[in-house]
């Protein structure tokens, strides 16, 4: 790592940017040995054509001008391209720290060559990075949309309905059983729109339109503080802009 190139520093559970915006060097640039070579350090991808790396680390190596962000907040301040890779390495700095042990075994597990893979050299077990699925679906009913909100939404936000995958069921199941719990209605022709890695902590977001079939609006009230029809000439509060509820709500609305 004695070549230049840019590092993502988390401190903190924030992120270290740099102060030198103007030029796109939303993250610092510079050779392994100008941040006294941060240990552990993982590459996680290519940014403006040079490797990049990122490390935890106590406090921001070297002396760098930036200030420490939390994650949400870089898809306003450097776009979706800086966020994506942010949250890649968010997640494997994640993964590796959680993982230091076998979870068979217990023995010291160590990075495997050639590939992101906790190895145990005791028992062999392999640990990658986890990958949660979860299945997010907006529910339309002629020119209305299906919203809802949880009490851990910001005040006033209403998004699509979502919920992770369980063992043993497909997407289409998890939608249908989701939406049935979550507000007691049942669905049909569920159609794909996109998916998005979402980084808090482990998501993979795969979102889909589904059409109202039958049944009365019932919240859980364990999860659902809220919900209702909107037409989409009114709609409420939304997620930001960096979700995949924004923009699957707002391709409903085109």
């Amino acid at each position: 790592m004695n070549e230049p190139g840019y590092w993502l520093f988390r401190c903190e559970n924030q992120l270290f940017v740099s102060l030198d915006q103007a030029s796109g060097n939303v993250f610092p640039c510079a050779p392994a040995a100008d941040f006294g070579h941060p240990a552990n350090a993982l590459r996680v991808g290519e940014w403006q054509g040079l490797p990049c790396h990122a490390a935890d680390v106590e406090r921001i190596p070297g002396d760098s001008a930036g200030e420490l962000i939390p994650l949400r907040r870089l898809f306003g301040l450097a776009g979706a391209e800086a966020f994506a890779l942010a949250g890649r390495a968010v997640q494997l700095l994640d993964w590796r720290r959680n993982h230091r042990y076998c979870g068979h075994c217990g023995t010291p597990t160590g990075m495997k060559t050639g590939e992101f893979a906790m190895s145990c050299p005791a028992c062999g077990l392999l640990v990658y990075p986890r990958i949660s699925p979860a299945v997010m679906v907006l529910v339309r009913r002629g020119d209305d949309l299906l919203l809802a909100r949880s009490p851990r939404f910001k005040p006033g936000v209403f998004s699509a309905l979502a919920g992770f995958v369980e063992a043993g069921e497909t997407l289409e199941q998890c939608a249908v059983r989701e939406v049935r719990e979550e507000v007691g209605i049942e669905i049909t022709n569920l159609r794909y729109f996109r998916s998005q890695s979402w980084p808090f902590p482990d998501s993979l977001m795969l979102a889909f339109f589904a059409d109202y079939a039958s049944g009365t609006i019932t919240p859980d009230p364990s999860e659902i503080e809220a919900a209702d029809w909107f037409p989409r000439s009114a709609l409420p509060l939304l997620p930001d802009p960096v979700s995949i509820s924004r923009h699957l709500i707002e391709a409903a609305c085109r």
